[in-house]
């Protein structure tokens, strides 16, 4: 059983792990709870296609609005509790997500010989019923949890004591970069974390684009935010204003983050405003290939903690799988893949705004050079950064743990 506190959909690395699980023959469930409405309506169209069962929990604020609206209540009163009285083992399941206790309890209910937790919410669910069933347990973190923001707040503290102590009691611990790992080992030496890089499977598709006039540059996330440096890249197209690019942009837009994204693009008093295309979000199985229509894949994390400065993000290696250049800030992670990686794009200083802008020019300039790195990008992924070959470390650590 995998267990996640989000939505299938919105989990491209939990559904790959689901389907790595029934490819070995095991028999898959997926349990989970409602996130967000175009996350449901994913869910919906990708559900059909898999050999595993998902089950929600928690109601949802349209069809199960009283379990909904309750489970936001209870999480909301909780975290207020432990400002009050501290972090006490029972309000923490409760304070951890809306979801814990109820997947917990549904997990409980359902037996299995591994349950694998893919987020921190869904840890003590998969502990829980471990216990009780006599079962084995996993954990993927996905982050650095306890360093995703910069502040000690009750969100650290929270997360501390979850990580401290549940962590000890799982069988296997998986994280989704080698920097994660050697952090998380600093803070549990006795404890084995595993990297599974966040690959992808390789394509059914083989469109992909070569260099083209306007050069034309991608960037996604689920959300489209205003901490992922977004907006150093829209100042690089001022100064490279008079060569024809485009900017699409894919992720969920809020009406807050596009009036912001507006203000900035007019303050830049561009003569001709760049084409800045805003595509709404679809299911990560179609990612890569809506992606290869591009030539740049931009990965511009500013840093903003330890974690963001740790990840090895989707992005990263779906412009592999798409066959894109990648031009990355330089966080620890990224700039050490790109110094690993050289003939696949390149690295910035971040908040370098003049130096992302040179290396765009570089490409406008030197049209060889981007089908170069294209090519050599695709190849990469190929070769050896791809889910074919990333699953067998994973489907090897279960066969593992369960014997």
């Amino acid at each position: 059983m995998l267990i996640t506190s989000g939505q299938p959909s919105l989990n491209p690395r939990l559904v790959k792990e689901a389907d790595a699980l029934a490819d070995a023959g095991y028999h898959v469930t997926v349990l989970y709870q409602y996130w967000n409405a175009w996350g449901t309506a994913l869910d919906e169209e990708l559900f059909p296609k898999k050999e595993w069962k998902a089950i929600r929990v928690n109601g949802d604020p349209v069809k199960q609005k009283t379990v909904y609206w309750l489970t936001r209540g209870i999480h909301k009163a909780a975290r207020k509790m432990i400002r009050l009285v501290g972090l006490n083992p029972t309000i923490v399941i409760f304070a951890l997500s809306r979801g814990t206790y109820g997947l917990t309890n549904k997990a409980k209910t359902i037996v299995a010989d591994l349950y694998i937790a893919h987020n921190l919410a869904a840890l003590p669910a998969a502990v829980k019923a471990a216990s009780i069933h006599r079962a084995k347990c996993g954990f993927d973190a996905e982050d650095m949890h306890r360093y995703e923001t910069h502040s000690k707040d009750l969100n650290f503290r929270l997360v501390k004591f979850v990580e401290e102590k549940y962590f000890p009691k799982t069988d296997y611990l998986s994280t989704s970069s080698p920097q994660i790992a050697k952090k998380y080992q600093e803070l549990f030496p006795a404890l084995t974390f595993h990297p599974i890089l966040n690959v992808f499977p390789k394509n059914s598709f083989t469109n992909r684009a070569a260099s083209s006039q306007p050069l034309k540059l991608f960037w996604f996330s689920q959300n489209v935010g205003l901490s992922r440096g977004l907006q150093d890249a829209i100042r690089s197209l001022k100064i490279l204003e008079g060569f024809k690019i485009e900017f699409h942009i894919l992720g969920f837009l809020s009406n807050t983050v596009k009036i912001v994204l507006d203000e900035l693009i007019q303050s830049l008093a561009f003569a001709n405003p760049p084409r800045i295309n805003f595509h709404q979000p679809i299911a990560s199985s179609k990612l890569a290939e809506f992606a290869s229509q591009f030539n740049i894949g931009l990965a511009t994390e500013p840093g903003f903690s330890i974690n963001n400065h740790l990840a090895l993000s989707n992005k990263l290696f779906t412009y592999l799988q798409a066959g894109l250049a990648t031009v990355v800030t330089e966080t620890i992670a990224q700039k050490e893949f790109i110094n690993d990686h050289p003939s696949i794009g390149a690295s910035y200083e971040i908040g370098n705004v003049q130096q992302l802008a040179e290396i765009l020019l570089n490409y406008i300039q030197n049209p060889a050079l981007l089908v170069q790195h294209q090519n050599e990008a695709y190849h990469l992924f190929e070769a050896t950064l791809n889910w074919d070959e990333e699953s067998e470390k994973f489907i090897a650590i279960v066969n593992k743990t369960l014997n």
